[in-house]
Parts: structure tokens; sequence; C-alpha cells
């Protein structure tokens, strides 16, 4: 290796990009497609590459989503796309370039940052830790097929219905304190929903998304504001029991579907997990919902190696559902943390775990699970 350095990959450099991608990922279609959606990256400094000499050998990309937390909206930079060339692997170019990766969130004002890992170890080097999962289960089509709903009004939706799909989720996410549902730009939902191989339908207070996978059906996503909705949304789906026998459905495991259905979901439930990271710790626990009758008060000692700004001595107060994080002094009762520890309490894992795995020490745990306890985080999406 010559010097590596860190650069904004440009559309010239794309190319390079595309070959270390499919050494990464395998084959690939839709090259065009793909070269599209990357100049839109490239535009506002959301693609970093790393070059040795003139030869780009490693490159990652940031999607500039929000996230739900406790209900409220958190920007979080979603990392995609991490690519390395098969010769450089294992010689910190990894490493170089996520640390890059985590310094650009800084820049773009993300307190937080997430990513579904191919492998933890360059993740949690980094401080990167579970914050959930996204699951997809299967059901029965025929068992949706029959669960009412035919008195609620649905409609088939279009491009032109991306903002009212966004107010629908936001507010169910609000009144659920929903945990890791993405918010995606509406330019992206525009064009999901214009997509001839998705299939949307909207009511008064939910819509659905789904298509066609090997033969079944696929939900991307349902969201329902009653019981009502929620039958009559799901039927339709199930309406194609007629040649599909089996729904796969991306949805949390509270989700009232499961109370719905006669049927249980199959055993096969397959989980994805994705990990998280607080880029700005102050911002990220302001930005936070949390319940709204747990107060409390305690210090904390984080050691942040990678993003110094963390790093030091706070006091979280949390009290009418909302936190704070300000410098304090140090204190010997303090709980002791570094940044996976401190993503996943952020997620709501519980204290006892996070002891036993040497993620925090010291201090006292009182009032920490009730102020960050919730609905079991969840995704929606893959990105």
């Amino acid at each position: 290796m010559t010097e590596l350095r860190v650069v904004d990959v440009t559309e010239d450099q794309l190319d390079s990009v595309w070959q270390v991608r499919i050494r990464s990922f395998g084959p690939a279609n839709d090259r065009e497609g793909w070269t599209k959606h990357a100049r839109t990256f490239i535009e506002d400094g959301r693609f970093i590459g790393v070059l040795d000499g003139d030869d780009l050998v490693a490159a990652a990309r940031m999607w500039p989503f929000e996230q739900w937390w406790s209900g409220r909206r958190v920007p979080m930079g979603g990392v995609a796309g991490v690519v390395v060339a098969p010769d450089y692997r294992g010689r910190g170019v990894g490493s170089l370039l996520m640390r890059a990766v985590l310094q650009r969130c800084v820049d773009k004002g993300y307190p937080l940052t997430g990513l579904y890992p191919a492998t933890t170890v360059l993740y949690r080097h980094l401080g990167y830790e579970f914050g959930g999962n996204r699951y997809k289960f299967s059901f029965q089509a025929a068992d949706l097929r029959t669960l009412g709903g035919k008195g609620t009004a649905v409609r088939k939706a279009g491009r032109g219905d991306a903002e009212l799909f966004l107010e629908l989720a936001g507010k169910a996410h609000e009144s659920r304190r929903s945990s890791g549902p993405l918010i995606w730009p509406v330019s992206h939902v525009e064009a999901w929903l214009e997509d001839e191989n998705n299939f949307a339908y909207v009511a008064d207070d939910g819509f659905v998304v789904y298509s066609w996978s090997d033969g079944n059906l696929a939900v991307d996503e349902l969201i329902a504001g009653s019981e009502e909705t929620a039958r009559a949304l799901w039927a339709t789906v199930g309406s194609g029991s007629s040649i599909a026998t089996t729904v796969h459905a991306y949805c949390s495991p509270f989700d009232p579907i499961h109370l719905l259905a006669e049927h249980e979901a199959a055993a096969d439930t397959r989980i994805n997990r994705w990990m998280l990271r607080l880029v700005d710790a102050p911002a990220a626990i302001e930005a936070r919902g949390f319940p709204a009758g747990v107060v409390l008060e305690t210090d904390l000692r984080i050691d942040d190696p990678e993003l110094p700004a963390n790093t030091g001595d706070w006091h979280l107060s949390v009290a009418d559902g909302s936190g704070r994080l300000t410098p304090a002094e140090p204190s010997s009762d303090a709980l002791r943390l570094g940044p996976r520890g401190l993503a996943a309490l952020y997620a709501g894992t519980p204290v006892a775990a996070l002891r036993g795995a040497g993620l925090i020490t010291g201090g006292a745990d009182s009032g920490l699970d009730a102020a960050f306890s919730g609905p079991t985080p969840y995704m929606l999406d893959y990105f």
C-alpha cells in the first residue's frame, strides 16, 4: 500500500466502486439504476471512499434518515454499501473508512448512526452495538382474507400519497411510542409508491404496501390507526389467497396482526439484527422520548475513544417524557460505560445484561431500566 487517503467519491469513481461492490456482494444487475441512485449520495457529500494512490479500494454511503425513538423523531445516518476490495481486507482499510463515516455523521449533524452488519467485529471495535431487529413473519393468506373490515373504505394509492403515508405513519409511531422504524425522504416514498411492482392501498387512518415474492405475497409496511382499518388492509392483502398461500410481512413482534390472525405466524420467522451508535450523546438524549412518569437523576462517565466529544463526566436527567445530558463534575458514584454500552442502553437493553457483558460498570442501576424502557425496537426496512 502507498499512502491511503479518505476522499469524497466522485462520479468518475463510480465504476471503481461498482467493481469493488460486486467483489464484495456478488454479481449484480441494474448497474444503470445503481449509478443513478449513487449520484444522489454524491451530491451532498454522503458517499465516502478510500484511495490507495489513484485506486479506489473501499467505499461507504450514508442515508439521511430519521428514526423513531420512544415516539420521537431522531436524525440518523444510515450507513450502507460498506465495501472493501478483497486484497485490502484485514489491513485496517475498513476501520479507516468507518472512522471517516463517523466524522461525516458528526459534520452532517446526525446524533445517531445505524447499520446492518456484515460482521460485528469491525463495528463493535468502533462503538456500534445491537439496537434491535427486523422481523419477517409468515401468515396464511387465507387466514388474512377472512379478517373482515368490509365497512372501511380502501382505495388504490400512488405517488401523490407520499406525504399522506408519512403523516399516517408518524401519527401511529408517535402514539405507540415506537422505537426503530425509519422515516425516509419523501422522494424515496414517492418512488416506492410509483413502482409498478408494488401495490399500495390507503384508508382514512392507514395504508399498506405489498408485492409478489416467489409466488407468495410480501407486505413491506402496514399502518392502521384502528382495528377495522387493520382488518380491511390485511384482508386486502389476503384477497390474493387464490394464488398465494403465504403472506410474508415485515412488522413488529407486537403488531396487532398477531392478535387478529386465527393462526399464529409460521415458526420460521426471519430476524435480521441491526446496530446503533450515538454520534452526539447530548443531542441523541435530548431528541429521544422517555416514559412520561419516569424521573431520573444520575451521573455517567462516558469513554468514547473514536468521538472524544462524547467522552467525559455527564449528568443524565429524565422527567416529563424528556431527557438531558449535561456536563458534570467527576463523581465516584458515576455509571461508567463506553459507546457500545451507551448505544445498547439507549436502545433499551436491560442494565443487568449490560453489566453481565461488562459494558457498564460502577454506579447504581436505579431508574435506568424504567427510563429507557418501551416497546422493543424494530425496523421494517433493510438498507
